[in-house]
């Protein structure tokens, strides 16, 4: 079987040396690392990876607004989202965003393996625990109001409960000031707050930011 070639992005090189070693050992070869959003789009495009290991939480653009920009220029992109995150609506919104599978860090080291073979292959991979949690959230229809959101306005809402301004956020997705205001509007009519605090509560209650 022809080696998965992978493009790896974390922000913790000592995390993604334990990556490295544990692809590495099961035949998948790193072409290249990225410790931000903006470089892994950048390296996406010099390297044309298979596959794409791709954490959240990174400085700059988050990684999630990372699989979307990726998408947008390569339709086929294979991205596997590897993060701490395991609520129902992180998982949504990557596979929205145009991620081809999604695994807890929490996972099992050969998880990872599995996941990359099989998005490499052409297929979909969502850890079973997250996959049927998903799948029970649905059923109950219980799915957290953070669902209702786009991929841009997942992004933009959960910088602003981060504590991010309008400035900030504008500058950091290079986007207009009056564009990520009006973003900031839409978002808390959707979620029925009428302050960034509230927005800050909701998010915390939800799991979606860390208090």
């Amino acid at each position: 079987m022809a080696s998965i070639r992978a493009l790896l992005v974390d922000d913790h090189a000592v995390v993604r040396a334990g990556y490295r070693m544990l692809l590495e050992q099961a035949g998948i070869e790193i072409v290249a690392e990225a410790d931000t959003g903006e470089s892994a789009c950048r390296l996406f495009t010099e390297t044309e990876p298979d596959v794409v290991v791709m954490d959240l939480s990174l400085p700059g653009i988050s990684g999630l607004e990372a699989v979307r920009r990726i998408v947008a220029r390569e339709r086929k992109a294979r991205i596997l989202v590897f993060s701490m995150h395991d609520d129902p609506v992180f998982i949504d919104q990557a596979i929205s965003a145009g991620a081809r599978g999604y695994i807890s860090k929490r996972s099992a080291a050969e998880v990872m393996v599995e996941a990359l073979r099989a998005i490499a292959s052409g297929k979909v991979y969502i850890e079973p625990g997250l996959a049927q949690e998903l799948a029970f959230r649905k059923i109950r229809d219980k799915d957290s109001p953070f669902a209702q959101l786009s991929t841009r306005e997942f992004e933009i809402c959960t910088l602003l409960a981060q504590g991010s301004n309008t400035s900030e956020i504008a500058k950091r997705l290079h986007l207009s000031y009056k564009t990520v205001a009006n973003y900031s509007t839409q978002i808390k009519g959707k979620l029925g707050v009428g302050t960034t605090a509230e927005l800050a509560r909701l998010a915390i209650r939800h799991n979606i930011i860390e208090p």
